[in-house]
């Protein structure tokens, strides 16, 4: 199963994406959008405010509460030369919300435009004077910077609230606006770390989810910070040859207990929130084979899932995990995801999925193929043919097999 995974050619996930089918900016009215729901290999057109009449009233709705970061910081030179650094994951110090709460200085792993400029020396911000940055490690694609700013009262938090750019995707081809700033996030975006909006939550307003809730759906929500790597085309003939991008997760051991007692019911919301229910599964199945594992030890790497044949139930494996987070005396679990979900991967954790219009070639239309059961083209002819419009401020579906 593995080498026939790794053996998927990425040209066999084309098709063709005119630029005027992506929208270029949202709906005013985010629940308005359009809804293609493939039911069991039938396919209708709704709205998205629909969704609840839709939904089984014994669903369990899983959102990824992530919070796009404002992560793009200008900088110039001395001698002039300006220098885009964009911040992708904290590095010291390592968590999430210690990082956003630092004062006067912290470092970031970050992407840095117009590099070759930037040989050595201290950078200062062209948005703030007492914000200055300094390169400490080269690693090639990615470096460690060192952020320094003046005000000991700001924390790091209120350097990207004050002086960061939202990130908005690359293909939409445009500047960042200040309406970005509330469209490009979730109604429901709490825990801040993404660098690219979990976008299928993109369509939920509060009385989208008030009607879910007033049907008897329930809702939990689960994090995953999402990173650039999720624009990273794939460029190998391959995907054997095509490096994923680890990703920081972070669930509720109440959470995990709520989704035991849901399987069969669930309905993942976007597929950042696929990839962290199904890491779930080799992260229980793991502590199933290893129950003195360290937590370091619970990251999911790229091919995980086609690596071993011993499977045990969803139920045995969120199981695990309940019982590892108990004797360990921790409340939640907060480790990484590197998995890759392509045609061959057998889904344990989802059962329906909401997701939007990815672009060609990419990871995410291969998660979709892998839970279609390879037939995702029907579903994206349909799309083109019927007027969806396309990726991250595009149109969504609500998909069943």
């Amino acid at each position: 199963m593995l080498k026939d995974t790794q053996d998927i050619r990425i040209e066999d996930y084309d098709y063709p994406l005119p630029d005027e089918r992506i929208a270029k900016f949202p709906l005013k009215e985010r629940d308005h959008s359009k809804l293609l729901v493939y039911n069991k290999g039938d396919i209708t057109e709704r709205r998205f405010y629909e969704l609840p009449e839709i939904l089984p009233q014994d669903s369990l709705l899983v959102f990824n509460n992530t919070r796009v970061i404002q992560a793009r910081l200008f900088f110039q030179k001395a001698t002039g030369g300006h220098v885009e650094i964009f911040c992708l994951e904290p590095h010291n110090p390592r968590d999430y919300a210690q990082a956003f709460q630092t004062t006067g200085e912290c470092e970031w792993k970050c992407l840095v435009g117009n590099s070759n400029k930037w040989k050595e020396g201290l950078l200062n911000s062209t948005q703030h004077p007492g914000l200055h940055a300094e390169r400490i490690e080269n690693n090639g694609e990615t470096s460690i910077i060192r952020l320094i700013w003046d005000d000991k009262s700001m924390t790091f938090a209120d350097v990207l609230d004050q002086c960061g750019e939202l990130p908005i995707p690359p293909y939409l081809h445009r500047h960042t606006e200040e309406s970005d700033k509330t469209t490009y996030q979730t109604v429901y975006s709490k825990i801040k770390g993404s660098v690219a909006a979990p976008t299928a939550g993109l369509h939920f307003t509060e009385k989208v989810m008030g009607d879910c809730r007033g049907k008897g759906i329930e809702l939990e929500e689960l994090t995953l910070h999402v990173g650039a790597g999720t624009f990273k085309p794939v460029k190998s003939e391959t995907i054997k040859d095509h490096t994923m991008h680890s990703e920081v997760i972070s669930v509720r051991k109440s959470t995990i207990e709520h989704l035991k007692k849901k399987l069969g019911h669930i309905v993942a919301v976007g597929t950042t929130s696929v990839r962290t229910l199904e890491s779930l599964y080799y992260i229980g199945k793991y502590i199933s084979q290893h129950p003195d594992a360290a937590l370091d030890d619970l990251k999911v790497g790229q091919w995980t899932p086609y690596g071993d044949d011993k499977d045990i139930t969803a139920d045995e494996a969120l199981g695990c995990i309940i019982d590892y987070l108990d004797r360990h005396g921790m409340d939640t679990l907060i480790t990484s995801t590197q998995i890759i979900i392509a045609p061959g991967y057998e889904f344990k954790v989802v059962g329906r999925l909401i997701t939007n219009f990815h672009q060609p070639k990419s990871t995410l239309l291969l998660l979709i193929s892998a839970y279609l059961k390879g037939d995702w083209r029907r579903v994206y002819d349909y799309a083109l043919s019927h007027g969806f419009r396309f990726l991250s401020y595009g149109d969504s579906s609500l998909l069943e097999v």
